[in-house]
């Protein structure tokens, strides 16, 4: 091999190695979620409010960024945004569900979802914990199904959103070979079909109601 291809090969390797790193610390990074306390949804959208949010210009009016929502959730899955969707929302309480789901307090003491009788601003209505009450204020989201990447769809029996669900059979049915399908009337859009995905990137995923990005 004469010194010119050398190089030439030198220089492709090396190439196709950066994209690698890159590539692997953009899919890790995703996968694993950010160390930091504060992070950023897709921009696409609004962000995921904790359940029983009012209409998200109200929410912002009447949010005080006290974090009380996120102290009281039992399952950690309340975070304070980042700048990345702007000053207006910059600590505001969102729900990533790749990274942690909302559980709706099951199992927890009181009559109340923790997050909205925690908040002291009226940013979220108070919830019972009743599929009822839970049904009519909590709209979180709802789930969408990526047909294309979803194992029950394309010659697997997979079926772990709908063990997620809490609302199985109302939220989410299932089909011949455990096809899930979504009654977007009925879900809450809790994030425990999108937590639970086993696909990577995820077939299924809690998109938020209404708002504007």
């Amino acid at each position: 091999m004469d010194r010119r291809s050398f190089i030439r090969n030198a220089a492709a390797t090396g190439l196709a190695v950066a994209g690698m790193a890159e590539f692997g610390a953009s899919v890790f990074g995703r996968a694993l979620g950010s160390p930091r306390s504060g992070i950023s949804p897709s921009l696409k959208g609004p962000p995921i409010r904790p359940p029983g949010a009012v209409d998200e210009a109200e929410f912002l009016s009447r949010c005080i960024r006290c974090r009380k929502c996120a102290d009281a959730c039992p399952n950690n899955a309340i975070l304070p945004l980042d700048g990345a969707m702007g000053n207006e929302r910059r600590l505001t309480p969102y729900i990533k569900a790749r990274r942690q789901a909302c559980m709706l307090c099951n199992g927890t003491d009181g009559d109340y979802l923790k997050c909205t009788d925690a908040c002291p601003s009226g940013a979220l209505r108070r919830v019972r914990k009743d599929v009822d009450d839970i049904r009519q204020n909590v709209a979180m989201g709802v789930a969408e199904i990526d047909l294309a990447l979803c194992y029950s769809y394309n010659n697997w029996s997979c079926g772990a959103c709908f063990r997620a669900c809490p609302l199985p059979g109302v939220a989410m049915t299932l089909g011949m070979w455990e096809r899930p399908e979504v009654a977007a009337d009925a879900c809450v859009g809790c994030g425990g079909c999108e937590r639970a995905c086993i696909r990577y990137p995820q077939a299924i995923r809690v998109k938020p109601r209404g708002g504007t990005a």
